[in-house]
């Protein structure tokens, strides 16, 4: 068929994304920072199912890694026709005056700079006018772009702001190159994100605020973003599915 990359493919929504993507006929390469036996899992999980997949590490944020991901899929025997932009980071709940400008760099750089690189190489293989076969990219936001995270994660809020409108921008710039390009956007999804932030349990603390009552599942984030990057979307750019529980 082709090949899906999935950034921040060894946990959480990536991982779960990674395992459907296969199912659905995808070879999956999975994208890492630094937990080289979290995505081998992944892989040998995949593989056990009948899939292909094969695990690539990069930290997103370095550019020289970024090219070098992409070249290692360039190597090999499929094109590369899908892009799951979803890795991602987060730091211990604060509010904005105790922000550092290291904090909100590292935030930045990864959230945005990483998915800004990741599109930018992707773009140039898919694209029509640079002989590819046309494809899709989904990036992965989060409500928080819509809510703010007021005392808590503004930098991360305001990172995935940034996705938004890259979303946007970005489907338009390549709409005529055969690229489609969404966003999905998580809510209070159980992940170990939150144990990144402070607060492992946060989701089940959150829950009675939210109108369906319960946190989501990372498959129900992942069979979204599935939707979005088959041809049953065929007619769908810029737009954004929110997944939020109605919040």
């Amino acid at each position: 068929m082709a090949i899906a990359l999935v950034t921040g493919g060894s946990r959480g929504i990536g991982r779960a994304t990674a395992q459907l993507l296969a199912q659905e006929g995808y070879t999956v390469a999975v994208n890492y920072h630094h937990n080289a036996q979290a995505a081998g899992d992944v892989v040998a999980d995949i593989v056990a199912q009948g899939g292909k997949a094969f695990a690539v590490q990069a930290d997103i944020s370095d550019e020289k890694q970024v090219e070098a991901l992409f070249s290692r899929i360039d190597q090999a025997a499929e094109p590369l026709t899908a892009l799951v932009n979803n890795a991602g980071i987060l730091f211990p709940q604060c509010r904005l005056e105790n922000l550092s400008a290291e904090r909100i760099n590292q935030v930045l750089t990864t959230n945005v700079t990483g998915y800004f690189l990741c599109c930018r190489e992707a773009v140039k293989r898919m694209s029509h006018q640079g002989g590819g076969q046309g494809g899709a990219i989904v990036n992965v936001s989060s409500a928080a772009s819509r809510t703010g995270s007021p005392g808590e994660y503004v930098d991360y809020a305001a990172s995935k702001g940034a996705v938004d409108t890259l979303t946007t921008g970005l489907s338009l710039e390549v709409a005529a190159c055969g690229i489609r390009v969404n966003c999905v956007r998580p809510g209070f999804i159980y992940t170990d994100m939150h144990a990144s932030g402070g607060e492992p349990g946060r989701v089940d603390r959150v829950s009675p605020a939210i109108p369906m009552q319960r946190g989501g599942q990372p498959e129900e984030v992942a069979h979204a973003i599935a939707w979005l990057l088959s041809e049953k979307a065929s007619y769908v750019t810029g737009s954004f599915l929110d997944l939020a529980g109605g919040r």
